[in-house]
């Protein structure tokens, strides 16, 4: 079952290099991945019309120059801004068209990114569970988010669910959060209401006790994000995939 969930390494947000014009999170990264044989990460997030968008940031900035939320634009106004540096021009996609794209041909991990109101996330919920229920090829979804991947389900999707975690020795995703919170997550205590099929962990966290029980259980581990051949080997008893970007895990060298 473990082997048979990520047969392949997956991309991170696409097979994407800025130098050679292949944005993250782009039409033109998903397609490379693909001619590559990989498995495909992605990030969704909602905009102010309600709408799933395929884009990592809840800020414009840095990718595409302009200012603002993500989350104050209408879906129109999104896949209208062009992604920086891009050399095929390429824009933010809604999740319909991403998913029209991808057409089954690839696994794919999709990232509901955490969301600033309890109604926005039970929209980001709802809106993907809606879209992904005519999707008949191999989809998993996830979070950092628990009551992301509990809604989902609640919402009718019946597919992976998969949490996102690391060591929350830091303030730093999702903002805001308590040290009860904090610990909640570190230890995976949400698993009551979750049941999480599979874990996305962070490379630098893959030994802590939580993740090297759950995996003894039989939940799939996945590590991100691994940027070379020294990282992946490092990371390979602790796991059972790799989401990569920057070098080409088939490479010999």
């Amino acid at each position: 079952m473990i082997a048979q969930l990520f047969p392949r390494p997956v991309a991170h947000r696409g097979l994407h290099d800025r130098a050679a014009g292949i944005i993250e999170n782009s039409a033109s990264a998903f397609a490379a991945a693909i001619a590559g044989n990989f498995a495909i990460e992605c990030d969704l997030q909602l905009t102010s019309d309600s709408h799933a968008v395929v884009f990592h940031d809840e800020k414009l900035d840095r990718l595409t120059g302009e200012s603002g939320l993500v989350s104050d634009r209408r879906v129109a106004e999104m896949t209208d801004i062009a992604l920086l540096d891009s050399a095929a021009s390429d824009r933010p996609q809604p999740l319909a068209a991403f998913l029209d794209q991808i057409g089954g041909r690839t696994m794919l991990q999709i990232e509901l990114k955490h969301q600033p109101s309890a109604e926005a996330t039970r929209q980001l919920a709802k809106v993907a569970a809606t879209a992904l229920s005519t999707y008949t090829g191999p989809v998993t979804v996830e979070s950092f988010d628990p009551r992301l991947i509990t809604l989902i389900r609640e919402f009718g999707f019946s597919g992976p669910r998969g949490i996102i975690t690391y060591d929350y020795e830091s303030e730093d995703y999702p903002p805001g959060i308590s040290e009860d919170e904090r610990y909640i997550l570190r230890h995976l205590l949400h698993w009551h209401e979750t049941q999480f099929d599979f874990i996305s962990c962070d490379k630098a966290a893959l030994t802590l006790p939580a993740i090297t029980f759950w995996r003894a259980l039989g939940k799939p581990v996945t590590a991100w994000t691994i940027r070379s051949k020294v990282e992946a080997e490092a990371a390979r008893p602790y796991i059972d995939q790799i989401v990569f970007e920057g070098f080409d895990p088939d490479s010999a060298s």
